[in-house]
């Protein structure tokens, strides 16, 4: 993809769902007894390997292309059968986490796969919870990764408590504790994201949360749902970037889930300055949702570490390209997840902004970005990351001469069509 510099930015953009709740809406609903309906669903090849999974253990999902309307027919908590084939994640970290933790539970065994990446991404933060809970999962190349090996059986609750606030982790140990013989609680040093929670309780879970505590207690049977999915917040912060740094700009992006374990993108770019203006503020299916203004502004460094990084993780990459292109030293710690991410998010970022003449040095949980400077463009390596692919989309339209962004295709993982949407505003 070879991209250049824009003048301005101007228009109204509807980004796609959010891609969390997609992968959860299919998974419960498989999950749940009847036939549960979601509008808004992420078409998205992450979200498209989640359904494959379902698929697979004899689920029947309806899906018409390109309309975001899926009908999952659920057969209840213990209506899954034993898939004849290896379950295949793909690039999806939540697939293969969160459906590991269904996967514990069940009277048969499975073997859950994904793509390179999958495969060298860590697994252990799972299996050692689920371990616990008296799973039977191994990492068939005995390093922590997939594939798994994953023996269904007889689970017993448990009080864990993670050592990093992950969405994750946290929804395998809660799926796993649909099925145990107790309540499981699960603590964490900051509250994740918090889809899982609203969905399981949407759906009829006896799920409730203390602090950063959250609790399941087994029992109640699920029942499906209409689920709408807002627009993903993730997605909506590539125009939010756009919009602040290129001038004489302004973009209206239409229903935005601004559920507040995920809205640190907002706070973030809102403390450097960005012009953001909220409206049509709503709850849909306990999410809320807004239409999101954005104008171009004059942005400053800021220091973002702490309590907000589990709610901006995701975003950390294109909040690192409005940091280049502020006034003033922009410092991101506490992120040292961003090393386990599609890529290690921190490394690629250091080495593409440097190739555009970006001041920024990586540090061993973050970055420092010396902002102000005017940047040219540059051969980008993605690494197949969809994320650090937009990231870079974005900073192309202030870079002087031609950005070229290599597999460029990945991001169609989250955002199919992305380009066009980016083009259109043009």
């Amino acid at each position: 993809m070879k991209l250049h510099k824009a003048a301005k930015l101007q228009g109204i953009i509807t980004v796609p769902g959010d891609k969390s709740i997609s992968h959860r809406s299919v998974m419960f609903a498989s999950l749940a007894k009847g036939t549960s309906e979601i509008t808004g669903f992420l078409e998205g090849a992450d979200c498209l390997s989640t359904i494959e999974c379902f698929h697979k253990m004899g689920i029947s999902i309806e899906m018409k292309k390109g309309s975001g309307r899926v009908l999952v027919h659920g057969k209840g908590l213990h209506g899954l059968s034993a898939p004849s084939a290896t379950l295949d994640a793909g690039n999806s970290g939540t697939t293969t986490r969160l459906i590991s933790g269904i996967l514990a539970a069940q009277n048969f065994t499975s073997r859950l796969t994904g793509d390179a990446s999958i495969q060298k991404r860590p697994m252990k933060r799972i299996i050692d919870p689920l371990s616990q809970m008296g799973a039977d999962i191994s990492s068939e190349s005995a390093n922590g990764c997939a594939p798994l090996v994953i023996r269904g059986m007889p689970l017993h609750g448990i009080d864990y408590t993670t050592k990093t606030a992950s969405a994750q982790v946290k929804s395998a140990i809660l799926l796993a504790g649909l099925y145990a013989d107790g309540v499981t609680k699960v603590t964490e040093p900051y509250v994740s994201r918090n889809h899982s929670e609203i969905m399981l309780h949407l759906f009829g879970a006896d799920l409730s949360t203390d602090g950063t505590t959250a609790i399941i207690r087994p029992g109640n049977p699920l029942y499906a749902r209409h689920i709408h999915v807002p627009g993903d917040i993730s997605s909506a912060a590539y125009f939010i970037a756009a919009a602040a740094i290129v001038p004489n700009s302004e973009i209206l992006i239409r229903n935005v889930g601004i559920n507040p374990t995920r809205d640190g993108v907002l706070k973030a770019a809102k403390a450097m300055g960005a012009d953001i203006t909220l409206e049509n503020i709503r709850t849909d299916c306990g999410e809320p949702a807004a239409d999101l203004l954005v104008r171009s502004s004059s942005l400053c460094g800021t220091q973002i570490g702490g309590s907000i990084i589990p709610s901006l993780i995701d975003e950390l990459p294109v909040i690192a390209v409005m940091a280049a292109f502020a006034n003033g030293c922009t410092v991101i710690r506490d992120a040292a997840e961003l090393k386990v991410k599609e890529s290690d998010r921190i490394a690629v970022m250091v080495e593409n902004l440097q190739a555009m003449g970006c001041d920024i040095e990586a540090t061993d949980d973050g970055m420092i970005i010396r902002g102000g400077n005017p940047l040219h463009g540059a051969v980008i390596h993605s690494y197949g990351d969809h994320r650090i692919a937009m990231s870079f989309a974005v900073a192309a339209l202030m870079a002087e001469g031609e950005t070229q962004i290599l597999e460029s295709e990945c991001v169609d993982i989250s955002y199919p069509g992305f380009y066009g949407d980016l083009q259109s505003l043009r």
